[in-house]
């Protein structure tokens, strides 16, 4: 059976369902900060010229040293982490892949359609999703030790603490970071693999050249030589998940887990609660799986009374 790729956004449906126009709707669907980085000015050629070698190696030497990344491993950037999933069944000696769930499923719907066969024996490949996306588990260094594992990393930039990333440098091992999550810029599409150069090398013959755009290099680069604005978000997002859990948990949902981007509650019917917060147009996540799970986003500034008064 296929995985269903289900997941956040879908808001045309919900207007088309409930009504009014994008700009009515508070989208808290998907686990992306609502308050970006500013923008900034970009050079003219970042719009007509290709991206030459030397604007790459800028934007990997100011991720290696954002994220700490060891001497030894690899960097690849890509136009989001969605390609670079898509490809890491065809680099890898195919064979059983364990994806422990429920997890964010891109990644077994991509080994799925290479052919793979989803299990859950770690003995060859490994795919953990750090924190995990519903539920914020956080991975342990020694529950990795497959041949071959994939450590998707596309919300840890909340708690750099918690990173993985020294485990880039060992052999088999691929970490994922994605721009759109932390940064809240989805749309320019930029992501990373970082890990055993080998596999880099496999991952980039497959995407091909110029596989990030001129602008999304500018802006990437720019926001990575950033420290300030991230500690800055770290703390608002702490305060601000901790002052949703306050109001959900006010209204009778139990939390489950989550990250300071996006927050798991349990509540008695998720599909009636989603139905009832979309006629004040306020867009939530649901589960195929699980029937009583919620996910929220943070409201961006000037919008939680939206939220408070569809609760």
């Amino acid at each position: 059976m296929n995985l269903k790729r289900d997941h956040g956004g879908g808001l045309d449906a919900a207007i088309a369902r409930y009504g009014g126009t994008r700009a009515d709707w508070l989208d808290l669907s998907t686990g992306i900060n609502p308050m970006p980085y500013p923008m900034p000015r970009l050079p003219a050629d970042a719009w007509t010229a290709l991206p030459d070698a030397a604007a790459f190696d800028r934007l990997y030497g100011l991720a290696r040293g954002f994220w700490q990344v060891p001497q030894r491993a690899a960097i690849l950037g890509a136009s989001g982490a969605s390609p670079i999933i898509a490809a890491l069944p065809r680099i890898l000696p195919k064979g059983e892949v364990s994806i422990s769930g429920p997890t964010y499923n891109e990644h077994g719907a991509a080994f799925q359609a290479a052919g793979w066969d989803l299990g859950q024996d770690p003995s060859h490949v490994l795919v953990a999703v750090h924190p995990n996306n519903p539920d914020g588990y956080l991975w342990h260094a020694d529950q990795l030790t497959a041949p071959y594992t994939i450590i998707d990393e596309s919300f840890a930039d909340v708690d750099p603490a918690g990173s993985l990333i020294h485990l880039a440098d060992r052999p088999g091992t691929i970490i994922l970071k994605s721009f759109g999550k932390f940064w809240g810029f989805a749309g320019l599409r930029l992501g990373f693999a970082i890990g055993d150069p080998d596999l880099i090398a496999q991952l980039a013959e497959i995407i091909g050249p110029w596989q990030v755009s001129g602008p999304a290099i500018a802006i990437g680069a720019e926001a990575l030589a950033d420290p300030q604005w991230a500690d800055e978000t770290r703390a608002r997002l702490s305060t601000d998940s901790a002052r949703l859990d306050n109001l959900m948990t006010s209204k009778g949902a139990e939390l489950v887990g989550g990250t300071t981007l996006f927050r798991l509650y349990k509540v008695q019917d998720a599909a009636a609660a989603q139905a009832h917060l979309a006629k004040s147009h306020v867009w939530s996540r649901i589960f195929p799986y699980a029937g009583d799970w919620l996910r929220l986003g943070l409201p961006g500034h000037g919008r939680w009374a939206q939220l408070e008064s569809a609760l």
